[in-house]
């Protein structure tokens, strides 16, 4: 059994490469698609480690994938001497990395709560990274909306002066809700600066345990990140290393022990939310890090019931190329936590 080997190889375009094999290189693979499946991401041979399953099928039906030059089908028998051809764009033939890694994506899956010229406002599932980390490249939020600009055209990584689409905020892994994200060097300017002016409110719907007294107000502390838990523990008084967090909350519905609340968030600091509600005695349904197992199994609940449903672009000074945003409020309608455990929850 041998894998697929380079016999020849030369540029025949700007855009992509010939490649030759020989049948005698191809014992384990004596089918098209069986050949096209050699160069997904799954083959042990790795040629194309960056090229999709579903897209090399796609290139035979395309005859970008050729036997002795004509092009042919998936069921075709490849025989001793015949030459297999695969007219496929340089890109996949790179080594994956994670500026490269939206190439591996063949179908994005975006749920676009809105988009114009300039920006994106994604509603992120909870379990879907931002971001790449040590464990997951490819399944990520940015890697996705990278792929949907560069199938759709609107983004080239090859363009010398091309800009790279980028996130303007971020969420946790298993919390839900809208993200930003821009697609000019400008519009991350301003928006990365009108978070910090504090210039676009951000609003989160939770489910906490029990009932808040009183009804609605506002949580105030200071929080220290613990490093070596990962968690933030929470302070009345300033402490050394401590930022102050701040954030306004009302109960919207309570029903069964449990209390659905509205938070505004008006400072910015990891597990704030989380870790102030958990602080006051009320931790998030489903929160395993700062609230209490016993509790989350009794509603069947294996993560944080938070979800940044809205967001308000204020705007009360200038903002340039995105003026024309100004008062505009965006809503996540269907929140699935709320359905599953308000579905005719006491209104406070």
């Amino acid at each position: 059994m041998s894998n697929i080997f380079f016999v020849e190889t030369h540029i025949f375009s700007k855009s992509g490469r010939l490649y030759y094999f020989t049948a005698d290189f191809l014992l384990m693979i004596p089918q098209l698609d069986r050949a096209a499946q050699a160069l997904s991401p799954l083959s042990p041979a790795k040629t194309l480690p960056l090229l999709p399953a579903p897209l090399a099928q796609k290139y035979i039906r395309l005859k970008r994938v050729k036997v002795n030059g004509k092009g042919s089908q998936r069921d075709v028998r490849l025989q001793l001497g015949d030459i297999l051809q695969l007219y496929i764009n340089d890109e996949f033939f790179e080594q994956p990395r994670e500026e490269n890694a939206f190439l591996s994506v063949f179908k994005p899956h975006l749920d676009i709560v809105y988009e114009d010229e300039n920006l994106m406002l994604l509603n992120k599932r909870p379990g879907l990274l931002c971001h790449a980390d040590e464990h997951e490249k490819v399944s990520t939020l940015i890697t996705h909306i990278q792929a949907y600009l560069y199938q759709k055209k609107e983004w080239n990584p090859r363009d010398e002066h091309s800009f790279t689409p980028a996130l303007c905020n971020r969420i946790d892994r298993n919390t839900g809700g809208i993200v930003m994200a821009a697609k000019n060097a400008e519009t991350l300017r301003i928006l990365n600066q009108k978070i910090r002016d504090r210039e676009i409110a951000k609003f989160y719907l939770a489910i906490v345990h029990g009932r808040m007294k009183p009804s609605q107000g506002k949580l105030e502390g200071f929080l220290l990140k613990d490093e070596d838990r990962a968690q933030v523990k929470v302070f009345s008084r300033p402490v050394p290393g401590g930022k102050s967090a701040a954030t306004l909350y009302k109960t919207l519905r309570t029903a069964g022990g449990l209390s659905l609340v509205e938070c505004e968030l008006l400072t910015g600091r990891t597990h704030q939310i989380r870790a102030q509600f958990a602080a006051a005695g009320h931790p998030l349904l489903g929160d395993g890090k700062y609230g209490r197992e016993r509790d989350n199994k009794k509603y069947g609940r294996s993560f944080q019931a938070l979800y940044s449903y809205k967001l308000a672009f204020t705007f009360p000074t200038d903002a340039g190329l995105l003026e024309y945003l100004r008062g505009r409020v965006f809503t996540v309608e269907q929140v699935d936590f709320v359905a599953e455990y308000f579905p005719t929850g006491e209104r406070v």
